[in-house]
């Protein structure tokens, strides 16, 4: 085991360094620059504020400074942000999208694995229909659509959660359910799914020609191979839910990493949008090694 996550481990550093070496690019190719303003700045001031941070020198040897710097754990300074590092920053919005993201993935779990096995257990009833209609809607809707609509429903009209704002935790309501809910959609189908594969499976037949009471067979028996494909969900939905949450922060002005990540790509601040999208990257591949692992506890018979 121990060996198998080192390797998984070294496997992750080229492509770190490929999402390092896609981003810094990108983000110098957009038009404009991190100095650029509507008040014009004199020549000489402009000359000096590129020489501090290489703007002026060939691109590749920033490339090269910059891969240095983040090799010491050194995400630079932030461009717009004055008196602040880039680390500073994402210190400060990660507990915040850290939130966000474990209440959005556990609300996912709890409600899609709960409505997708009433889903399975009536199948083609008219609960089984009813929830893959829901399901159906919560998956094409996106997030960035619905926060608006749950914004104008229980913020404006009936006026019982804040619009916006970062306090108490009725504070984080409208943005939990605006990243959970396309979430609690995929739960909901692949759990029906997954389910109705597992009731039917040829040791399901035999715990039930046992006698063994139907809720032991669900609970005992099926739960750990049905959880199978939802272990799997994880990975992806850690990635959609990170960044979707850099619209929903947005949307409702929570002090999180993605408002930073936003913020940072309008104002061209090269250094905040390379440090989150590192910080993300890290964060995403580590999600996928935990599932990894998690598959092994879940099911005996996957060896390393």
């Amino acid at each position: 085991m121990l060996s198998y996550i080192l390797k998984r481990i070294a496997g992750t550093l080229p492509t770190l360094f490929i999402i390092i070496t896609i981003a810094f690019f990108m983000i110098r190719l957009a038009p404009g620059g991190p100095f650029d303003s509507e008040r014009e700045v004199p020549p000489e001031i402009a000359e000096n504020l590129e020489r501090v941070y290489h703007l002026n020198d060939p691109l590749w040897q920033q490339y090269g400074y910059y891969l240095l710097n983040v090799l010491k754990g050194d995400f630079g300074p932030s461009f717009k942000y004055q008196d602040y590092s880039v680390s500073e920053l994402i210190a400060q919005g990660f507990p915040v999208s850290i939130q966000l993201g474990l209440l959005a993935i556990i609300l996912a779990l709890v409600i899609g694995v709960t409505l997708g096995s009433i889903a399975a257990l009536r199948q083609n009833k008219t609960v089984d229909y009813l929830v893959m209609t829901l399901a159906m809607t919560g998956i094409t809707i996106p997030n960035f659509v619905m926060a608006p609509i749950l914004v104008l429903v229980f913020a404006v009209f009936l006026g019982w959660l804040p619009a916006g704002g970062w306090g108490d935790l009725k504070h984080m309501v409208l943005p939990v359910i605006a990243l959970s809910l396309p979430q609690i959609a995929m739960v909901a189908r692949m759990t029906r799914a997954s389910l109705i594969e597992t009731m039917n499976a040829p040791y399901i037949k035999t715990a039930k020609a046992k006698g063994l009471p139907p809720r032991l067979i669900l609970l005992r028996h099926a739960s750990r191979a049905t959880m199978l494909p939802i272990i799997s969900w994880l990975g992806p939905a850690s990635a959609a839910i990170i960044t979707g949450s850099v619209v929903v922060e947005q949307i409702f002005g929570l002090p999180g990493i993605g408002r930073h990540f936003v913020n940072g790509a309008l104002n061209r601040d090269y250094t905040l949008v390379m440090g989150v999208v590192i910080f993300y990257g890290v964060i995403i591949i580590l999600m996928n090694l935990l599932v990894d692992l998690l598959y092994a506890w879940l099911d005996p018979r996957i060896r390393y």
